[in-house]
This record gives structure tokens, sequence and C-alpha cells, in this order.
């Protein structure tokens, strides 16, 4: 291992021991592009700490039933994604927290529906962002609600196109109450806007899925003539 190095560096034998696998498998994930060209000095090929998490990554989601090809796909959408500043670009969330995870343990959330396609959407909505080896969603409560709803049943692709959908009404709710308040109001955000624009919504759309209940199962009352 090269010394007074900033960053941790490897020869091939020692990642290969690092990552608990054999150069002979290393050597083949590198061939097959699983993990990036190492940086080479002379005839030495060193390798570095993010190289080390590729493959731990790369352990893991084999682990958890992923082929090496779908690991090549996923790898290759991760990396064509928008990393975390660019998702942050306008400021991070005033009220949600983000949440960085492993590539495994968003494999966890979603078991069985983390796809490149799957992946690609997220990245698209700015749901999920990548920051170096890691990844982070950027909402914890979106998160949870997402791997609730996909234990329940619910694909992941289904959770995403709809999360789409929601997201244009938000948008569309959002601009009608900042619009409002600054017709009626001096100030650029006062300080009622959001727990009023929380309540409204959340009580219009208890009331909506009263109605919408109501008319699936046959038990709308009929309209007063």
């Amino acid at each position: 291992m090269a010394d007074g190095r900033e960053h941790r560096e490897y020869r091939m034998e020692e990642l290969a021991e690092e990552a608990g696998i054999t150069v002979r498998t290393l050597r083949f994930y590198r061939e097959r592009g699983l993990i990036p060209p190492p940086r080479r000095e002379g005839r030495i090929a060193w390798y570095d700490d993010h190289h080390l998490a590729r493959l731990r990554t790369i352990t893991g989601l084999l682990e958890r039933g992923h082929t090496l090809n779908g690991i090549a796909d996923l790898a290759a959408t991760f990396e064509s994604g928008r990393d975390v500043a660019e998702v942050l670009g306008l400021g991070e969330p005033t009220e949600e927290t983000p949440v960085r995870l492993t590539p495994e343990q968003l494999a966890d959330y979603f078991e069985g529906e983390v796809t490149p396609e799957n992946l690609a959407t997220a990245l698209d909505l700015g749901y999920l962002a990548t920051d170096g080896d890691e990844i982070v969603h950027i909402s914890r409560r979106l998160l949870e609600v997402s791997a609730e709803l996909v234990r329940e049943g619910v694909p992941l692709s289904t959770v995403l196109s709809s999360g789409r959908r929601v997201r244009e009404h938000a948008d569309a709710l959002a601009e009608i109450f900042v619009r409002v308040l600054h017709a009626h109001t001096k100030e650029t955000e006062p300080a009622q806007l959001r727990p009023l624009a929380r309540a409204v919504v959340d009580a219009e759309l208890s009331m909506a899925l009263d109605r919408r209940l109501r008319r699936e199962d046959g038990t709308q009352p009929p309209k007063s003539g």
C-alpha cells in the first residue's frame, strides 16, 4: 500500500483482500466495467476507497439477488444521474430531512423493486441524487411512505408515477396559496403560510377521500334535488 498519500490506496491484491474477494474476481469485475479503471503509476495500478465501496456494494447487491448485468445497469443509471449539489441547487428543503443511503440500504427499502428504470425515474424526479459512493433521498418522510406502499403491494413504478402526478398538483396548490397571501400581505413568506396551507390541504384531501371511497363502495348519498 502506498504511504503518505492523501487518500488510502491499494494494490490489486490488497484491494481484493479488503473487499473479501479473490484477485481473479476483482479482475473480472474490472473487465466487465463494474468498477472504474485504477489510477496508474508506471506499471502499478492503484485503487482507492471508492473502488472498495463499489466492490462492497456489488457483493451486497449480489447477496440480495441482483445479477451482475443488473448491477452494471444500476451503476450506469447512478452515474448518469444528478448529484446532490445539483438537486439541492435551489436550497435544501426547509421542512424535510434528506437521508443518506448506500445502494444496499436502498435495495433493502424496496426489495425486488430497485431496477434501472425505477432508479432513473426517481433520479429524474429529484427524489434521489448521488453524492460520491452514497445515495441521498431528498425526504425521509417520502422515503418511508414509499417503502410502506411497496410493502403493501403497490409496485414502485406506480408509486413513482403517482408521485409525479401528486407533485404537479402540489405545485399548483402552492402557487394558489403563495399568490393569495402575496396579494393580501406584505411579507415575502408570511409566518402563517405553511400551517394554513397544510390545514386546508389536509381537510380538503380528507373530504375528497370520503367522497371517493363512498362512490367506490356505492354509499355516496344522493344529491338533493
